[in-house]
């Protein structure tokens, strides 16, 4: 094969789909994967492309209700390889997408290997490239001399340590009527925080329900890697004494509430999370409880009753670049604009997002080599709602992996009645994804 169109380096989901997007449109591509040339991650069993490490789960499959179900129908219209593979090794999970692993990565690698444009090549790249197109989709396992390299192109932390999620809430599932915007001392224009206020007996019930609350289990590769001190989850310091969340994240001090013209004994602040200000982070309640512990915990929080969850709290050893400030709406680096990310080292959570994200650093790839620009699907898509918070709509000091849902989507414009709003958002998002793909000529064939 002669030279290469695009260098694509990580051979996981992201990798392999850009791989295939560019491939099949007759770019000549090379995919490095360091698995099978005697380096192997602590997480992976196998060299197979796209093998899958955790669960063997895509989630919810429910295009209608659900807004990862709706970015696997968009996926499917862009005839992603993932889709593709998906289907040959699908086994039984009711309303969810679940695959045979083994089965699933042999397609993908049988596919790629039948595409005469594409070569598979197994090495470790341990430096980024000066020049060429290329896509970086190491994941959250990036080798650590390429993400030295990553750490030394981009100016930013790429983080390779045990980080802390704090939960997200939709904003419209919190009780307004219990909790009050405010800024600590009025600062701020008013809105910047949510507050929810505790009496000592609620948040002596509460500091107990963080001590007996199941916890989650760290995988063998992961249990050396120290808490990072600026994210310790909040469990871990109530473990510390009583109080010590009194003078941490849940401080009261300075917060009058305008029930009572009192300082509550103890608050949980929300603070806006995206643009649009329907997500909302619990801040500094970052845990690693398990998820239907803090559900049922984070519910007996006074105005968090009724409470849903765009995201709920996790701890994971993870490496992602802070996309927001670094990378442009084509998922280029701003100050290197021949490489692209993609994937989970760009702060998307999951195998969908993941391969999503591929599919479109991959697309956009092959439409700059084809010089004819493509512009980002639209924010109302699924593909431009998760594009959209990675290169911009997040914030981004407090950016943290973030799977797609429907908090991410613009707000329907108008007055929608809540039980119709995930209606509203498919069929803007169905309708808007088929004019993207008409006015760049993209099949609608799948």
């Amino acid at each position: 094969m002669s030279k290469h169109q695009v260098h694509i380096i990580g051979g996981g989901l992201a990798g392999s789909e850009a791989a295939w997007q560019l491939a099949k449109r007759g770019f000549k591509v090379r995919l490095s994967e360091m698995r099978g040339s005697g380096d192997m991650t602590p997480a992976h069993q196998t060299d197979g492309l796209a093998e899958l490490v955790c669960s063997n789960s895509f989630r919810s499959d429910d295009a209608d209700n659900n807004a990862v179900g709706l970015l696997h129908q968009e996926m499917r219209k862009l005839d992603s390889l993932v889709m593709r593979a998906a289907e040959v090794a699908k086994v039984p999970a009711g309303s969810a997408l679940a695959v045979d692993r083994d089965v699933f990565s042999a397609e993908v690698t049988r596919q790629l290997s039948a595409l005469p444009n594409l070569e598979i090549v197994r090495e470790r790249i341990d430096t980024l490239p000066s020049d060429g197109l290329t896509i970086i989709s190491t994941g959250p396992l990036t080798a650590m001399a390429l993400a030295e390299k990553i750490l030394a192109a981009t100016g930013q932390d790429s983080l390779a340590f045990f980080d802390a999620i704090a939960p997200i809430v939709y904003h419209d599932s919190i009780d307004m009527d219990v909790a009050w915007y405010a800024s600590r001392w009025d600062k701020g224009d008013g809105k910047d925080y949510i507050n929810c206020p505790m009496d000592k007996e609620q948040y002596q019930a509460f500091h107990q329900g963080l001590l007996d609350a199941p916890k989650a289990e760290f995988r063998e590769w992961e249990k050396d890697t120290p808490y990072f001190e600026g994210c310790m989850p909040i469990e871990v310091m109530a473990e510390r004494g009583v109080e010590t969340l009194r003078f941490g994240p849940m401080k009261p001090v300075g917060l009058d509430n305008p029930k009572t013209g009192r300082w509550p004994y103890a608050v949980v602040q929300l603070r806006q999370d995206n643009k649009q200000g329907t997500l909302w982070n619990m801040v500094g309640f970052q845990t690693k409880m398990k998820h239907a512990a803090q559900v049922e915990l984070f519910r007996t929080i006074p105005g968090l009753e009724k409470a849903e969850f765009a995201r709920l709290g996790g701890l994971h050893r993870n490496t992602f670049i802070r996309s927001p400030i670094l990378l442009d709406q084509q998922l280029r680096l701003k100050n290197a604009p021949h490489i692209r990310f993609a994937g989970q080292i760009t702060g998307c959570e999951g195998y969908v997002e993941s391969s999503a994200v591929g599919l479109m650093a991959g697309v956009m790839a092959a439409h700059e080599l084809a010089g004819r620009p493509i512009a980002p699907p639209p924010q109302s898509t699924a593909f431009g709602a998760l594009l959209h918070h990675i290169t911009g709509e997040a914030e981004a000091d407090s950016y943290q992996p973030m799977n797609v849902n429907f908090g991410l989507f613009p707000p329907p414009e108008g007055k929608v009645h809540k039980k119709e709003r995930k209606a509203f958002l498919t069929n803007r998002a169905r309708e808007d994804l088929a004019t993207w793909m008409d006015s760049y000529g993209l099949s609608t064939d799948n």
